[in-house]
């Protein structure tokens, strides 16, 4: 009876834990205003390739000359990979042009659609969550 009651809580606790990220993963209306677009220019100054979603930041330079660190989510790393990404294609320090949506809540946040290696030109879609407007 003892040993049933372990691989009962077990089992549960497995199936809780396995059901925790997709309770944690959020829509994109839930994070972002669509009617909020915006396109930055800055260099990068962190990536993070994971799961649910790969974010990177850059340093953005405002009109008066101060300096803004500014964070943007694309989508899942599988996602990018289907567009052309690798792990290596944006590197810390490379200038990027970023086209997306800020996020509702007024941080430096935003949704990437679509980011820009100003050294080369190339344009790379960013697996957004965002939907798409016909």
């Amino acid at each position: 009876m003892r040993k049933g009651v372990v691989v009962f809580f077990a089992l549960a606790l497995g199936v809780i834990a396995s059901v925790a990220p997709a309770i944690a993963h959020h829509s994109f209306a839930a994070e972002f205003d669509a009617n909020k677009p915006v396109t930055m220019k800055g260099y990068v100054t962190k990536i993070e390739w994971t799961n649910p979603h790969v974010w990177f930041y850059i340093d953005v330079k405002k009109p008066d000359g101060a300096v803004e660190n500014w964070g943007f989510e694309m989508g899942p790393p599988h996602g990018l990979q289907g567009r052309g990404w690798t792990r290596t294609t944006m590197k810390l320090g490379d200038e990027v042009e970023v086209a997306g949506t800020l996020a509702k809540n007024g941080t430096k946040r935003g949704n990437a659609r679509s980011v820009t290696m100003v050294s080369t030109g190339k344009k790379l879609g960013a697996a957004s969550s965002e939907a798409e407007t016909p």
